[in-house]
């Protein structure tokens, strides 16, 4: 099958393509004769994405890609066909099927004139032995057990300098538990490693769902992990053969001769302590001290692995994806070298900064550019240096509201104000900017602040922010050439994460960071002499810090807002109030009131959606509303003003690191009723009157991400 993009439709094609190559050129030949933008920068000023046209009737829900020598991009789909796109960067697009039949094909690599990937029972090579275009040599190399979960998901493979391959298979779902993760068959929840004549041996375990694996620098292999249960949140791990890193379904079939993994789940489950109480009942009730982290079990358990880089879920993105190294020798900006994750749920990209201390990877996540059309899952390098994005989000949801895209990233040439490099030092942090500082502003303490928190290691559906604590910035030293901060911390925590914020750090010439929040995994604190306090400047001037930088106010910086009159624990059960004193969140019926004039049940279904469009309520009506999150994700139910939920959604991701505590529920009249935060499996009922003005109102989640996509109408009219 063969689509020659211009034929379909000649002028569509003519002037998307037109826009396609205007938006390529460098910035310079856009920019001639345009006013300069006022206000601060913005991602697209430096990262324009191009979005490639596509054939009519071609469901390019993107699963893997791979370049191809002659500059053709192969793309694989999760409805199991395989394309060549010819001239992806220019005016026509050439669209060929090499292969179909295929069964959710989740990567894709090129090597020897083949191309390999994992589709869901197997690792299979593809070869055009007649040289017409299309695949008529399909391989076997390795097929492992399936029970028939439709979960049973299969990613990779990462073809090593020796032809080695790696894949990775995910957990399934229980029957009883469903949100439990399950290895029901030998291999799932593992890293397998397969050579070229389909010999594989197990590589290591603890996997829930390893959508991204790839090689830094060193040739070391990371694999992206998303939050669930055992996982608090997701992140990237250095994997190494004999590993465990953390979720113990895997751990089933370590018994076997031929497994490197020497541990137990019995062994596992002895050492997690936490109180025994019936799953997505009562949630706030899992509170302890003795709840351990997943770096504390370290202690317990040498083979286990923790992230290099913790992903704080909600705050940097809900589902990690691909892992892309930047080896394109500096065309696409000033990122040598470090790695690119996709996020699936937040349709975004993020940039990992790695370094290794006391023979530990351990870094810091940046975010990096957001707003793409649908669910980031593959990324790869063009031959130009841009950047190809493969996108979808079926069943899966995304922020992007588009089933699936394929779009490419072209740096600009511009280079943005951004903290390059964070690296840990014995007492605080280095700072490494792209760009010389204004030294007032960067040597000031004021302008920055570090948190640190963790997770909880357990059963349960991922974590709070647990163990929480502010640091105290003791002083700061600027380099001569004013391109590094040395920030001196009070406070650091070895296995936690330490966010840290330079919302006052402007450039020399007096930008703002375009991100100002980075999120460090202080896995090991280095040894090291520390600064005096005679070397740095000590005295804050907190008068900057009245100034918060335009980039904080837009893209969502803490903020210091808070609930009014809320429980201080997440989740609680105190009702909260608007300003003007009417119930938000009434979990008891009111006195005054005989019986509710109408019961309404809200639940959730696959794909970030509830189970109901609209609800149509009368005017002043005394409503019981009960929401059941029957999904495997966390949510909540907040009734908006009209037009306004998005908006709404947008204050919840400023909530940052309170914002779990909080349920994402801002502080806002645009909210009128809402449920706390609710975990899988659980419920909560809420009372309220119903506004007396008729119209068409919002039902949406507040979760991070979740607003764009999941809602519902709630309908005002008098019958």
């Amino acid at each position: 099958m063969t689509i020659n993009f211009y034929t379909k439709n000649r002028l569509a094609v003519f002037l998307c393509c037109l826009l396609s190559v205007f938006t390529s050129l460098p910035s310079s030949a856009q920019d001639s004769g345009e006013q300069k933008k006022s206000g601060p920068a913005t991602e697209e000023d430096f990262y324009r994405m191009v979005t490639l046209p596509m054939p009519e009737g071609v469901a390019l829900e993107v699963g893997g890609m791979a370049l191809l020598p002659n500059g053709t991009l192969a793309a694989s789909t999760r409805r199991g066909e395989v394309w060549l796109i010819q001239n992806p960067y220019g005016a026509n697009p050439y669209y060929k099927r090499f292969a179909h039949g295929l069964h959710e094909i989740l990567g894709l690599a090129y090597k020897d004139g083949s191309l390999y990937m994992s589709q869901r029972g197997e690792l299979t090579k593809l070869t055009d032995t007649n040289k017409d275009g299309v695949a008529d040599k399909y391989e076997t190399i390795y097929a492992w057990p399936l029970s028939g979960h439709y979960h049973e998901y299969s990613y990779g493979p990462v073809i090593h300098p020796d032809g080695t391959m790696t894949v990775t298979g995910n957990v399934a779902f229980g029957d009883v538990e469903w949100w439990k993760g399950e290895s029901r068959v030998p291999w799932r929840g593992w890293t397998m490693q397969i050579t070229p004549d389909g010999k594989m041996t197990p590589f290591a375990t603890g996997m829930r769902s390893p959508n991204g694996i790839g090689l830094n620098k060193e040739g070391d292999l990371f694999y992206a992990e998303n939050q669930g249960d055992w996982m608090g949140s997701g992140g990237i791990t250095h994997v190494e053969k004999g590993d465990f890193v953390g979720h113990i379904a895997g751990l089933k079939w370590a018994n076997l001769p031929e497994s490197p993994v020497k541990l137990t789940a019995e062994e596992v489950e002895a050492k997690v302590e936490y109180p025994k109480v019936p799953f997505g009942k009562k949630p706030e009730d899992v509170e302890s001290t003795t709840i351990k982290s997943l770096y504390e079990m370290e202690k317990d358990f040498p083979a286990i692995k923790t992230p290099a880089v913790w992903f704080p879920h909600t705050l940097v993105g809900i589902s990690t994806s691909d892992i892309l190294l930047n080896n394109t020798k500096g065309s696409f900006g000033p990122f040598e070298d470090q790695l690119f994750v996709g996020d699936q749920g937040h349709s975004k990209i993020n940039r990992v900064f790695l370094e290794k201390v006391k023979g530990v990877y351990q870094g810091a996540v940046f975010p990096f550019r957001e707003g793409f059309v649908s669910g980031v899952m593959r990324i790869t390098w063009g031959s130009d240096g841009s950047m190809f994005v493969g996108q979808s989000n079926r069943g899966w949801g995304s922020t992007g509201d588009q089933p699936y895209g394929l779009q490419r990233l072209v740096w600009t040439g511009k280079t943005p104000f951004e903290m390059k490099t964070v690296r840990a030092q014995p007492d605080g942090f280095e700072i490494e900017f792209t760009m010389p500082v204004d030294k007032k502003s960067a040597e000031n303490p004021a302008a920055y602040s570090v948190t640190s928190f963790t997770y909880k290691y357990h059963p349960v559906y991922g974590s709070p922010v647990y163990k929480d604590q502010t640091c105290k910035i003791m002083g700061v030293k600027v380099s001569e050439d004013g391109m590094k901060a040395r920030v001196v911390v009070d406070g650091l925590r070895e296995g936690f994460i330490h966010q840290l914020m330079a919302s006052d750090v402007r450039s020399a010439d007096n930008q703002p960071l375009l991100h100002e929040t980075a999120y460090y995994t202080l896995n090991r604190i280095p040894d090291g002499e520390k600064l005096p306090l005679a070397q740095i400047n000590t005295q804050a001037d907190h008068s900057m810090h009245g100034n918060m930088s335009a980039s904080t106010q837009k893209k969502g910086g803490a903020t210091g807002a808070t609930m009014e009159k809320t429980s201080s624990k997440s989740g609680g059960n105190a009702a909260t109030t608007s300003a003007k004193g009417a119930a938000k969140r009434q979990l008891t019926m009111p006195a005054s009131w005989k019986a509710p004039d109408q019961t309404i049940t809200v639940g959730t279904k696959p794909g970030l959606k509830f189970d109901v469009d609209k609800v149509t309520v009368s005017p002043g009506a005394k409503i019981k509303l009960t929401f059941n999150n029957t999904d495997d994700m966390t949510h909540n139910l907040v009734i908006t003003t009209p037009g306004d939920a998005v908006e709404v959604g947008n204050l919840a991701i400023k909530l940052g690191i309170e914002g779990t505590k909080m349920s994402y529920i801002p502080n806002t009249e645009k909210i009128l009723y809402h449920t706390k935060l609710l975990q899988p499996g659980s419920e909560e009922t809420i009372y309220f009157t119903a506004p007396t003005k008729p119209g068409d109102y919002t039902i949406v989640c507040t979760y991070p991400g979740h607003a764009y996509v999941m809602q519902a109408t709630f309908t005002v009219a008098a019958k």
